[in-house]
């Protein structure tokens, strides 16, 4: 056996022992723990708002038809209404402590953005006046936020561009997808 194939060999049991041993190495990761244990409870909770959408639907398909009394409807639909106010609230929980994190990495990150282009800015402005004519042709710093801002800006415009009218009995605006008024509750027309 030559020495070619006893690193071969080798090679092979270092991989073999890689794979079988990663799901133990995983397993006492705390972090990728907690974060399957978050994933899972959150899939969870959108599976449940899904099929208490679904049953709301039923719920109000069923007394059109006439199929659930009168006396029964407002109860019934006053409970599933309730429970899907604690999923919404759970829900919540779960996004604002996960999302915070995040939300002071983009924060810091958005800072440090700021202040390079304000050293960048102060540069130029030292060039300018000392008479030099280097300047950065065209380079714009761009923050993390600007695509952020654009989307939004597009979404409140695609939102302006669809209004409906006015309410018949209050006089607020209305848009195309209001089922119901913003302001008074009045069924849209």
């Amino acid at each position: 056996m030559g020495i070619g194939s006893i690193f071969l060999i080798l090679a092979l049991l270092l991989l073999v022992i890689i794979f079988v041993g990663r799901p133990i190495i995983e397993k006492h990761n705390p972090e990728a723990l907690q974060n399957n244990q978050i994933d899972h409870e959150r899939s969870a909770l959108l599976a449940e708002r899904d099929r208490l959408i679904n049953t709301l639907r039923e719920l109000e398909f069923d007394h059109e038809l006439g199929k659930i009394p009168q006396e029964d409807y407002p109860e019934q639909r006053a409970r599933l209404m309730q429970h899907g106010a604690n999923l919404l609230r759970q829900l919540d929980a779960l996004e604002s402590a996960d999302s915070q994190g995040l939300f002071e990495e983009r924060l810091e990150s958005a800072i440090a953005v700021r202040q390079s282009e304000a050293a960048l800015a102060s540069a130029q402005a030292g060039n300018h006046w000392n008479g030099s004519s280097s300047r950065v042709a065209g380079s714009v710093v761009a923050a993390p936020d600007d695509d952020l801002e654009v989307l939004l800006a597009s979404r409140r415009r695609a939102r302006q561009d669809k209004a409906a009218g006015f309410c018949p009995k209050c006089g607020g605006p209305l848009q195309k997808s209001d089922r119901f008024c913003p302001k008074c509750g009045a069924k849209s027309p």
